[in-house]
């Protein structure tokens, strides 16, 4: 740790940061309602894990500009959990998910957690964005989300049809709440003031959608926080419990820790370019992350990572140390308590139109662009990962993109292209390697060489050649001898090969490579 972090805040720090925490706060509290609602929870499972996100992750985080809270990332698999196994299993899967993200971190394999493709990453958010959209789209009409994403975006056309009014249904004015509140929040964000650029889109968009919900009485589906928060926890019965030796729970637990665990990590990296202050340890954040989710599957609320959107708020909003982010969970905490009747004014359909504006920024055009200057295999893994996590489900399509960018590995480092050019009046023949020399590319190195005449002054052009194993080295020593035999030589042009494998020989002009005499070009 620097001295920077070590030494105690100064008074303006201490300042910067609660003023930064009041805008946080702004920012997560429609939020942590929304991602409970979209996860077929209740609003105040939300609140309560972004409490304790704030006041317990918050003070022991390994990256401390980081947020932590419910996540929209997590809103797919929970509403899974909830409608297969029912709520009260929320926390139990909590549990175990903290308990593996603890002992990840215990063991160090924070940065384990990081060596996963981007590509295989923005594939996922994306993939959940798309399915976040197409399930808040029917909640912003006061209607149920179907039982899956595919179901979702068949209903669609059936919800459009909702938006004009038929046979005195509510739908469309909870559609017009929820079309106020997306406008609201699109135009704050292109026009808003500099003296007002702090001030979080989504909780104007919540002022305004509830208050021209409240100004022209829509009759339409509000939000219900408890007046005692403790009445509204969900806290694991001894049956639900018993869920631990059940297979299918376990492994639900193993993924909600892979998925938070990732998606945390890659918020951490984001936050990490945001600032010059302290970097992340990535293993105390695991530890942290692990100890606040086992906390909310004790409550039986929301599992909780890093989020962006509240961090990148953080940064911007001025915050220099960790107690910005511990100070937001301590007004969430306060507006829980005190002002429960205020949360309750909010129709549910704004909630919802913050999720579908959220689910529709999950998949960045921009980030598309910058894969693709990678490549059309990464724009492959990263479609394919969308389509998996759309089309199937979250851990298929996580797996199939890890598949895909695992075989792209295996590609790269085994292919090897060979260009053959033959000039008959000299004799030369001049071979230009690209990609990767191994094991594998013997047939067609050798066959390549074979084709030399006898004789033949022999050129190996490998400057762009990223690898070269032992045995296509051995090859080519075995081939050199049987070349010369024939009168011919073999001449490899590239010093860096040298560098990399060679020793000086004693002869100035010679360089070896064990087995392999190589004579670079003059």
């Amino acid at each position: 740790m620097n001295a920077a972090a070590s030494a105690p805040p100064t008074s303006a720090a201490i300042g910067r940061d609660f003023l930064a925490s009041i805008v946080v706060f702004l920012v997560a509290l429609p939020l942590c309602m929304g991602v409970a609602i979209a996860s077929g929870a209740p609003p105040a499972l939300g609140l309560i894990t972004g409490i304790v996100g704030g006041l317990v992750v918050g003070s022991i985080a390994g990256s401390p500009l980081q947020v932590s809270g419910p996540a929209a990332g997590m809103a797919v698999l929970v509403y899974q959990l909830v409608q297969e196994h029912g709520l009260l299993m929320l926390g139990v899967v909590g549990l175990i998910a903290g308990a593996l993200q603890l002992l990840a971190g215990v063991f160090k394999l924070g940065q384990w957690f990081r060596a996963i493709s981007p590509s295989v990453i923005h594939g996922m958010l994306a993939g959940i964005g798309v399915l976040i959209f197409v399930s808040q789209i029917h909640v912003m009409l006061d209607d149920a989300p179907r039982a899956s994403g595919l179901l979702n975006i068949a209903a669609i056309p059936e919800a459009i049809v909702k938006v004009f009014p038929v046979d005195g249904s509510v739908h469309h004015l909870a559609a017009m709440a929820g079309i106020v509140t997306i406008a609201t929040i699109v135009l704050w964000n292109q026009f808003k003031p500099k003296a007002l650029a702090l001030l979080p889109g989504p909780l104007l968009g919540v002022i305004v959608g509830a208050v021209f919900a409240l100004i022209f009485a829509l009759p339409i589906t509000l939000v219900a926080i408890p007046d005692n928060l403790a009445s509204g926890l969900n806290i694991p019965t001894a049956e639900a419990l018993a869920g631990f030796t059940n297979p299918d729970i376990l492994t639900l637990g193993l993924v909600f820790a892979f998925v938070a665990s990732a998606e945390t990590l890659l918020c951490a990296t984001a936050v990490d370019k945001m600032h010059i202050g302290t970097r992340t340890d990535y293993d105390k954040e695991l530890r942290a992350q692990g100890i606040g989710n086992m906390i909310c599957g004790g409550l039986g609320a929301l599992p909780m990572t890093g989020v962006i959107v509240r961090s990148a708020a953080n940064v911007e909003a001025g915050a220099t140390t960790r107690l910005s982010a511990i100070l937001h969970g301590g007004w969430l905490l306060l507006a829980v308590v005190a002002f429960p009747f205020v949360l309750n004014a909010i129709p549910t359909s704004v909630l919802a139109a913050i999720l579908v504006y959220t689910g529709y920024k999950l998949v960045n055009v921009a980030q598309i662009r910058k894969i693709a200057e990678f490549g059309r295999q990464e724009l492959v893994i990263y479609f394919a990962t969308l389509a998996g996590v759309v089309l199937i489900d979250l851990l298929t399509g996580v797996v199939i993109g890890f598949g895909l960018a695992t075989l792209k590995l295996v590609y790269t480092f085994s292919h090897l292209d060979i260009r053959r050019e033959h000039d008959e009046q000299t004799g030369r023949v001049d071979l230009w390697m690209t990609g990767s020399a191994t094991f594998f590319s013997i047939p067609q190195l050798g066959k390549a060489l074979e084709s030399s005449p006898a004789g033949a002054e022999v050129h190996i052009h490998v400057e762009k050649l990223d690898y070269i194993d032992h045995a296509c080295l051995e090859m080519l020593s075995s081939w050199e001898k049987l070349h010369q035999s024939t009168g011919g030589s073999l001449v490899v042009e590239w010093s860096e090969l040298v560098e990399r494998y060679g020793r000086r020989s004693e002869d100035p002009s010679k360089t070896e490579i064990p087995g392999l005499m190589i004579r670079p070009a003059a």
